[in-house]
């Protein structure tokens, strides 16, 4: 929250960085989909060392590593971010893992009920009450998911996995107010010299993937500021955008990722998955119109 002291952030120029942070976030199958043979996990320890690298850069030039200092100092907020870490982890692995094993699809369908998601966390943990309009759409997004159970005979874990763990990583954050820049690196670091262990392990039997080619050195490389600057883009603009504002914006990176799947990767998308996807963004739109008419009333 800001201070009285501080000066109001537009939101025009908000809006740009928001919008820049969900559209790449909506492009993220693309950028992985290129490293398809790379399994998963090396991806990851990637993703996590070169983001721990460009985020220390950024904090040094900021002059904020007393900060990283205090949170991993105190028992408790070292608790916390072992937590968070673990959530953030286990959600970049799943989703790594549907890029490359051809689940583009329930992946978008993960990110597409997350805001749901989030009510029901805030209901449980928060004490939020549930609306009348919240809980309609609750009902229609679990009729879609049991579209899927039903005419597939597949329940949807991964894309109910994806939902829980960012659902849970972002409910934790918002109580412990971690910062987004410092608390990344904090996450991060937590993780990095299992990363670098891996990195190293596959280097030395030579299976590795760095190295091995240009172009897939070049993307591993780049994983970090990949992954860290949609984080900063997004915590800059949504200092000065209403909620009701991020919450329509925030469909833009299942969009993407749902187009990406049926469009660019060809995976099915037959009867049941319209019927459960159909329910959905229903669901989402009642969502929408509640979480809009609440704003405007309060």
């Amino acid at each position: 929250m800001e201070s009285a002291s501080e000066p109001a952030v537009p939101a025009k120029s908000s809006l740009v960085p928001a919008v820049a942070a969900f559209l790449a976030w909506g492009l993220f199958p693309v950028y992985f989909h290129a490293l398809h043979g790379v399994p998963a996990t090396e991806i990851l320890a990637h993703r996590i060392v070169w983001s721990a690298v460009f985020l220390s850069v950024l904090v040094t030039l900021s002059g904020r590593w007393s900060e990283w200092q205090t949170a991993l100092s105190r028992w408790r907020s070292a608790r916390v971010y072992l937590l968070s870490t673990s959530l953030v982890t286990v959600n970049w692995l799943l989703y790594l893992w549907a890029v490359s094993t051809g689940q583009v699809l329930e992946a978008s369908l993960g990110y597409f009920i997350n805001p749901l998601v989030n009510v029901l966390l805030g209901v449980f943990f928060l004490g939020e009450k549930l609306r009348p309009r919240q809980a309609a759409a609750f009902g229609l997004a679990g009729v879609g998911v049991l579209v899927l159970v039903v005419r597939l005979g597949a329940f949807p874990w991964l894309a109910l996995a994806l939902a829980l763990t960012f659902g849970a990583y972002g409910l934790l954050r918002k109580v412990a107010g971690i910062d987004p820049l410092v608390g990344l690196l904090v996450e991060t670091s937590l993780v990095a010299p299992l990363g670098l262990g891996l990195i190293a392990f596959v280097g030395v039997k030579g299976t590795g993937a760095l190295g091995h080619g240009a172009f897939t050195t070049l993307l591993l490389g780049a994983s970090g500021v990949v992954t860290a600057m949609p984080l900063i883009w997004f915590a800059r603009g949504v200092r000065g955008l209403k909620l009701s504002t991020i919450g329509l914006i925030q469909y833009l990176a299942p969009t993407l990722q749902f187009l990406s799947a049926v469009v660019l990767f060809h995976e099915p998308f037959g009867p049941a998955h319209a019927a459960a996807f159909g329910c959905i963004w229903v669901s989402l739109a009642l969502y929408t119109a509640d979480a809009l008419h609440h704003q405007a009333t309060r």
